[in-house]
């Protein structure tokens, strides 16, 4: 395969601006096909298991084809700048649209999530997981189960009103999720049990919202814009997981401390 330079596909890109056959569009594809590939090997990789690497890379190609046919070669943006936030962002749409969780999981989850209401109510505060498990009538160990196969399910109202907080900076402090540049492949599969245990009883969007504000250092605003969502909603969304997450890691602390 004859590699294309950079003088070479700048001509390709003048040719498809004045004659856009599929021809010299593939070639325009094949150039940039890494670019979609290494988005989604690292979206795939902070993901919960059930998702195919492949899925994510077919959508990027449709968000890469986007791109392409979008691109203005007069603004003097490079295309890689322009064309990431559409693979990325044609991948978070598939996303939203695949049904992670299996139908006898999601039930699993309902009643998980119905159980720990009325004990909550019930005793005024969060159940401990005995008493969760004594209410379902499982054994402790086929409760954790259950909390691990319900990654992907919503298991807490959106609705819920937060009172504001600047606790995320607590959270931070802890390093719940700071092993961002690691390249040890045991700290890489640590920080992905991190990322599983942290977004457990999160919903889709705020899964995402985790990943690519901790992971993927992307601002509220770029979140709002990647998933469809006002600025505002992304930052309400955000407390109350941080909330969720702060009070969680404080019965858990002792496991982060082992090393």
């Amino acid at each position: 395969m004859v590699t294309q330079t950079e003088t070479d596909i700048q001509a390709v890109w003048l040719e498809y601006r004045e004659r856009p056959t599929v021809e010299l569009r593939n070639r325009l594809v094949e150039r940039y096909l890494s670019l979609v590939k290494y988005n989604a090997e690292r979206i795939w990789s902070r993901l919960p298991d059930g998702v195919e690497l492949d899925d994510l890379i077919s959508a990027g190609v449709f968000g890469l084809l986007d791109a392409i046919d979008a691109f203005d070669l007069t603004r003097g943006v490079k295309f890689e700048t322009y064309c990431v936030p559409r693979i990325r962002g044609a991948m978070l749409d598939e996303l939203r649209t695949m049904d992670w969780v299996p139908r006898l999981v999601r039930s699993k989850a309902s009643k998980m999530e119905a159980a720990r209401k009325q004990l909550e109510a019930a005793l005024g505060r969060p159940p401990k997981p005995e008493e969760l498990s004594e209410k379902l009538g499982i054994p402790l160990e086929q409760l954790e189960s259950y909390v691990g196969d319900a990654t992907a399910v919503n298991l807490v109202s959106l609705n819920k009103k937060w009172y504001e907080t600047d606790s995320y900076k607590d959270v931070r402090e802890i390093d719940i999720l700071e092993d961002k540049k690691a390249e040890s492949p045991t700290g890489r599969l640590q920080n992905r049990d991190l990322m599983k245990l942290v977004t457990r009883g999160l919903n889709r969007n705020e899964r995402l919202i985790v990943i690519l504000y901790y992971y993927e250092e992307m601002t509220m605003k770029e979140i709002g814009a990647t998933l469809n969502l006002s600025e505002s909603r992304v930052s309400q969304m955000h407390s109350s997981i941080v909330a969720r997450l702060q009070s969680h890691l404080a019965k858990r602390k002792g496991e982060f401390n082992d090393n």
